[in-house]
């Protein structure tokens, strides 16, 4: 099985700041289900590149955990990539809305590397917190799965009993 991360999931993933119960709960589940499945993530350059900005004097942390683990692959923004966003670049034009929708030029630009790169991978779905990659990737016929849709481990599932006698 192959996935994709975008910079949204991996940010939450490697950046222990930014993790709640909930979310630590939902990313730490799903990397378990990706090793059961034994799934390769791949990293597309473009989000690698969005990570590592914001990532601070923890960029190299990242990038060794990244390039330690078998599960991952940095896959680049290559020629069969760029001949794909060229395709939806000229699809999105030739239909009279070359942003499709999202804040700036540059952003369409870098997420549509990101599906690109994932169609050219093979990726079965994409896992993302980007409303454009969602919309990019379901029109190219990728599935892309938000942090909200990812189930919650079965502990977590479990609801607290209120056993305080009534008064």
């Amino acid at each position: 099985m192959l996935v994709v991360f975008d910079a949204s999931f991996l940010v939450l993933l490697l950046d222990p700041t930014v993790q709640g119960k909930t979310v630590d709960s939902r990313i730490q589940h799903l990397m378990k289900m990706l090793e059961s499945a034994k799934a390769q993530i791949i990293v597309p350059t473009p989000a690698l590149s969005e990570v590592l900005i914001g990532a601070g004097d923890a960029a190299p942390q990242y990038l060794e955990i990244i390039n330690k683990s078998s599960r991952f692959k940095i896959a680049p923004f290559g020629e069969r990539a760029a001949v794909e966003a060229a395709a939806s670049h000229r699809e999105a034009i030739t239909a009279g809305n070359k942003k499709e929708g999202s804040a700036s030029w540059s952003k369409v630009k870098f997420d549509r590397q990101i599906v690109a790169i994932a169609k050219v991978e093979r990726a079965e779905r994409i896992y993302s917190n980007d409303s454009d990659i969602v919309r990019f990737g379901a029109r190219d016929g990728i599935e892309v799965i938000t942090l909200e849709q990812l189930p919650l481990s079965p502990e977590d599932r479990q609801g607290e009993l209120d056993l305080d006698p009534p008064c």
